[in-house]
């Protein structure tokens, strides 16, 4: 453990910013990588992805009347997601739906982060909704963070079979009776859960990072679904991990005080885990069980 130590700055544990960022870094990569799962084998990436960005549209309406940004976030993930699933009465729809609610909404994020300059003296809140900043995440959003991850996961646990056969078959699905459209909506509450979560900590614009990555290296390399949860879960928690650790070294690097983005590194982890997945043979099948 010795060389361990050197490669960590002086008091990361000791840091009562750091703890909160593990705490968090962590209820919010188990999260996204159990969701994003059923995200992938869905083909909903798109939704995921455009999820993250209308929630910027919520945490700009937050900052502007004084709220936590996270509740902005999940209030602008949830209007965004329920009026997708209104409004696509055909799955080949929601593309093409979500892509007019996305533009709608970042249209009025615009608005709000203008109207931020023009009236409020906080300094960094474009910053911070944009890229994130985990570093800075109030120590009083652990609970409410925690519960939040519990919610989308407690989600996903209770229609995990109609969820699952529903992924691989929707018509099999309907012939047994499974109310795929509810089933469907549920998905995109625990989903918007995670997506949005991860926008507090990674930003609007890569929060879809833990929510992709770590699951599709593990889809890979698994044939089992629980096998591709705990991978996807230890993969996410992995990048999260060295990301946190990374970006607190960057404060020793020059210029010495400024520090990089903890964003930047969890994706550049993310990245490279993989790229180097690729070259690892993948199993002769693969079957969710």
């Amino acid at each position: 453990m010795h060389w361990f130590q050197h490669l960590i700055a002086p008091g990361f544990f000791q840091s009562t910013e750091v703890q909160v960022a593990l705490i968090i870094g962590s209820a919010v990569a188990i999260t996204s990588a159990v969701v994003g799962v059923f995200v992938i084998l869905r083909g909903q990436a798109f939704l995921g992805h455009a999820l993250g960005d209308v929630g910027s549209t919520g945490a700009a309406g937050a900052a502007l009347v004084g709220i936590q940004a996270i509740w902005g976030f999940l209030t602008g993930g949830l209007v965004a997601g329920t009026a997708v699933d209104i409004l696509s009465r055909r799955s080949r729809e929601r593309e093409v739906t979500t892509g007019v609610v996305l533009s709608a909404m970042l249209g009025l994020s615009a608005l709000f982060i203008y109207l931020i300059t023009q009236v409020s003296s906080t300094t960094g809140v474009t910053q911070e909704i944009l890229f994130g900043s985990i570093f800075a995440v109030n120590r009083h959003l652990v609970v409410p963070m925690m519960g939040l991850s519990c919610v989308a996961l407690f989600l996903i646990a209770f229609i995990y079979r109609p969820l699952l056969l529903s992924t691989i078959s929707l018509e099999t699905a309907q012939s047994r009776g499974v109310r795929v459209r509810l089933v469907s909506l549920i998905f995109l509450f625990a989903m918007t859960m995670a997506v949005e979560q991860s926008a507090l900590v990674m930003g609007a614009l890569l929060s879809t990072a833990l929510l992709i990555g770590p699951a599709a290296t593990a889809i890979r390399h698994t044939r089992r679904l629980g096998y591709t949860m705990l991978m996807a879960a230890g993969l996410a928690l992995l990048d999260t991990w060295l990301g946190i650790m990374l970006a607190y070294n960057s404060f020793y690097w020059p210029p010495t005080g400024r520090g990089w983005p903890v964003s930047f590194f969890i994706v550049t982890v993310m990245v490279l885990s993989y790229i180097l997945s690729q070259l690892i043979p993948q199993p002769q099948s693969k079957r969710a069980q």
